[in-house]
């Protein structure tokens, strides 16, 4: 009765256990409990079912484990019980062929009891128990018991098994949920793909994990990395015809190497100076076009080989890395077309005012010049001087005005509120409108970027008055506030209309302002002027 009570709190004990470790010493220590055996273990059968990956053990202290060396592998007689998954019971291992002895140091063992742990048909492991007390030899009761208590460490070691699945998963969803946020907030694309080797490398439990993306020549280049000596390797050129990597992204399909030095693929070199034994090569496959490998290698543990789970996690993230390039991609392309698009138009307008005004006006300079020959009369050549001298006056206006467009020299040498000044001081003399300027920003400089910024758009929002606004009078405050810079432009024109909501510019003032992280609003109604505001981040 007390060996059946027993047995019912260890089935108690083992179910409330998640750890798989602590499962396993559970039922050894209890196996030999109950039938009074000096030494006991338990062997997990690996998925092969062939041989042992783990080897639990009690009864013999760590000093002796170290002088034996290497645990069993599942040969002799706990290879028989692996074959034939049936309970065997020995008064002497040295009686039977099977045996193949124990090593040098190995403890003294006699009698013996092996129970296979069985669920379903499916063979967990097995117990293995020696040296019942006294000497005797184990008896039904014992395997009757054993056999018991193994049926309960296989729901037990089955149940630690789901829960340790279940977590992984969990883990991975985890990975691949942080992964999908960071590609609709993270805008660089190296630290995207950082985030993804680091994430996979956690998950597969690699040494290494490398991303390598092909570049315009030819070649691939490892743009990411993550693991032991992985820095050394970032910016490796890989060519398309003499490494794994390469081949892998031509047949667009993972290939798990199990040994890298028997593969004929294998780029020998790079092999040996990564240090890696074993791979996975996965394409990152986007509506069927490879636009990039990641590969992962040796698995950290005993055994270095991954496996096809491994694969299919590192298919999942090459998904989402694939996706991350193809994104970083197309907006490359979209802000180049913008770029490209925003130059046209500048060289455009710039090349009809120097046609319309300045080609103009040095064509004039020239006829003027010619007409000299024709003149005798001193009064008439100083009157021509004088109007060639006004007109070259104009001429040199009209280029100066072009170059501060460009690039107003003030706004380098003395900040923004001076250039804003020179600005508003033009567009006086130009228009007759009425500009008042307020400033509170101080002394200080802002960074470069933050004060062009806050230039053009006060400079296209000035050209959007004159051209469109009919205003008489127009306002700006300038106004520094605890980490940012604010600006309010208001006019008295006849606002902004419906159909023109969307141009005047105002589409090039709001992208502007996002490069700098900055907030742009626009108020306006026809016929009682418009007001703009932004506001500009500054660290």
């Amino acid at each position: 009765m007390d060996r059946l009570r027993a047995i019912v709190d260890a089935g108690v004990a083992l179910a409330s256990e998640l750890s798989l470790d602590a499962v396993l010493k559970k039922i050894v220590e209890t196996a030999a409990e109950l039938t009074r055996a000096q030494y006991a273990a338990l062997g997990v059968i690996d998925p092969t079912g062939l041989a042992l990956e783990r080897f639990i053990v009690t009864g013999v202290d760590p000093e002796t484990q170290d002088a034996i060396g290497e645990l069993p592998r599942g040969r002799g007689i706990l290879g028989a019980l692996i074959d034939d998954a049936e309970p065997l019971r020995l008064d002497n291992l040295a009686d039977d062929p099977r045996s193949v002895g124990f090593p040098p140091n190995h403890p003294p063992m006699r009698s013996f009891l092996g129970v296979p742990i069985l669920l379903r048909g499916v063979a967990y492991g097995n117990l293995y128990l020696t040296e019942k007390a006294d000497g005797a030899s184990f008896t039904d009761e014992d395997e009757e018991l054993t056999t018991l208590l193994s049926s309960q460490a296989a729901v037990a070691i089955e149940n630690a098994r789901l829960y340790e699945a279940a977590t992984r998963w969990l883990k991975q969803l985890e990975s691949l949920n942080e992964i999908s946020n960071a590609l609709v907030s993270e805008v660089d694309l190296s630290r995207l793909l950082d985030l993804i080797a680091t994430r996979l490398r956690e998950l597969m439990h690699a040494r290494i994990v490398l991303i390598a993306l092909p570049v315009t020549d030819g070649s691939l280049i490892i743009r990411a990395t993550d693991g032991e000596g992985s820095d050394e390797l970032r910016g490796t050129r890989l060519e398309l015809e003499t490494s794994k990597t390469g081949r892998v992204l031509e047949r667009r399909r993972s290939e798990r190497v199990d040994s890298l030095i028997d593969d004929i693929e294998m780029d020998q070199e790079a092999g040996r100076k990564m240090g890696a034994r074993t791979g996975v090569f996965v394409p990152m496959m986007l509506r069927d076009r490879a636009i990039g490998v990641i590969s992962a290698h040796d698995k950290e543990g005993g055994d270095v080989r991954f496996t096809d789970e491994d694969v299919r996690l590192a298919e999942a993230f090459a998904a989402r890395a694939a996706v991350a390039v193809d994104l970083s991609e197309r907006v490359a392309r979209d802000a180049l077309r913008r770029v490209v698009g925003a130059q046209e138009l500048e060289r455009q307008r710039l090349a009809r005012e120097l046609h319309d005004e300045t080609g103009q006006a040095l064509t004039s300079i020239l006829l003027k010049l010619k007409s000299f020959e024709d003149l005798g009369d001193p009064s008439s050549v100083a009157a021509a001087m004088g109007e060639l001298r006004e007109l070259v006056v104009t001429t040199l206006q009209d280029v100066r005005r072009l170059a501060v467009e460009l690039r107003p020299k003030a706004l380098d040498d003395f900040g923004l509120v001076p250039a804003i000044e020179r600005l508003v001081g033009t567009l006086r003399e130009q228009t007759g409108i009425e500009v008042d300027l307020e400033s509170r920003l101080g002394r200080d400089r802002l960074p470069r970027e933050i004060e062009t910024t806050l230039y053009r758009i006060t400079q296209e929002a000035l050209t959007n008055v004159v051209k469109h606004a009919q205003a008489k009078h127009v306002s700006i405050v300038l106004t520094r506030r605890d980490g940012s810079v604010a600006a309010v432009i208001e006019d008295d024109g006849r606002g902004i209309t419906e159909s023109a909501g969307d141009g005047l510019g105002l589409l090039g003032m709001r992208e502007r302002i996002a490069l700098v992280d900055g907030r742009l609003e626009v108020e306006s109604s026809p016929g009682s002027g418009t007001t703009l505001s932004f506001e500009v981040p500054v660290a």
